[in-house]
């Protein structure tokens, strides 16, 4: 009796390769969970709509941007890393709102008390 067991073709094409490839390019964290995270109800809110709206183009956790710079800890630093403006509420809250540069405004699709919400998200990463 032969003691060595072949992997079949279908599992290593549909199994190994996979998850090889995903082991590969792990230089970005697993998605937590708002709970993980330690999210309170508005933070969780305005992650929905960080994920609606801004993931896009702009990357939450990662130094590593899209389109847009990263927003990982945009509130840590004095100033905002493109344009050299104050990294505040009152800042923020325009350029969500008006846009800036190469982003489009969102004052027409969300209310007041959302882009709150986005801020109280945008203070955790």
């Amino acid at each position: 009796m032969n003691s060595v067991k072949w992997i079949s073709p279908c599992l290593c094409v549909c199994v190994v390769i996979p998850a090889i490839l995903a082991l590969a390019g792990c230089d970005v964290e697993r998605r937590r969970s708002d709970a993980e995270l330690g999210l309170n109800p508005q933070q969780a809110a305005g992650r929905q709509l960080y994920d609606n709206y801004c993931d896009r183009c702009h990357e939450p956790y990662s130094s590593r941007g899209k389109k847009g710079p990263s927003l990982k800890g945009v509130f840590k630093k004095q100033y905002l890393s493109v344009s050299g403006l104050p990294a505040n509420d009152e800042r923020m809250t325009e350029i969500i709102k008006y846009g800036r540069s190469k982003m489009e405004g969102f004052g027409q699709v969300m209310t007041d008390q959302q882009i709150q919400d986005l801020l109280a998200y945008l203070h955790t990463l």
